[in-house]
């Protein structure tokens, strides 16, 4: 817990800019070419959206959407030292009230926020195995606004994911051990 990551924002008006994080056992940041890959995939539905980045870690993928427009960011992770530097890194880069930090729980943050989400990213630690709780998560609680859009990062090989009725995999991507996909939601379960 000693060290310090960074990852650089790659796009938007904080372009180059650096966060730095605490090296965390289950924090890894999504590396450069997965998050272009992935922002140009959303660059048509990014600008003045709300976004929720869960199991947030360094807060990258949070702070590259807001960089390039996304109007509210929230960053929900529960891990002290991580919530920490990610306030720091709000203030490092002045990001204003368009990104907030909730120290909390993944699921007990779905279930008390008021909050309804354009896209949502979910790259929770792969040990702990809670990625079909969380979708299930967001329906129940009604926190996906009317199409919106999913970016969920999990280890290849893992049993692939159970979506709902309506739902589409847009995209796919593989890098190293890990499998990534952009899912379309469907309005009727809004």
């Amino acid at each position: 817990m000693s060290g310090k990551g960074k990852v650089r924002i790659i796009g938007g008006i904080w372009k180059r800019r650096t966060l730095h994080f605490p090296s965390l056992p289950d924090l890894r940041p999504s590396p450069g070419a997965s998050r272009e890959t992935l922002f140009n995939w959303l660059n048509p539905k990014i600008a003045e959206s709300h976004c929720l980045d869960l199991f947030a870690g360094s807060g990258s993928l949070g702070f590259e959407a807001a960089s390039r427009g996304a109007s509210r960011v929230d960053l929900v992770e529960s891990h002290p030292a991580a919530c920490r530097a990610m306030v720091k890194s709000c203030q490092t880069i002045q990001a204003g009230q368009s990104v907030e930090v909730h120290q909390q729980d993944a699921i007990r943050y779905l279930e008390r926020t008021g909050m309804k989400y354009d896209i949502v990213f979910l790259d929770p630690p792969f040990r702990k195995n809670i990625l079909s709780l969380t979708l299930e998560t967001l329906v129940r609680q009604k926190r996906l606004r009317e199409s919106a859009i999913i970016y969920v990062e999990f280890r290849s090989g893992q049993s692939p994911l159970s979506l709902p009725e309506g739902w589409t995999i847009a995209h796919r991507m593989h890098r190293g051990s890990s499998t990534s996909v952009l899912i379309n939601t469907n309005s009727q379960i809004q």
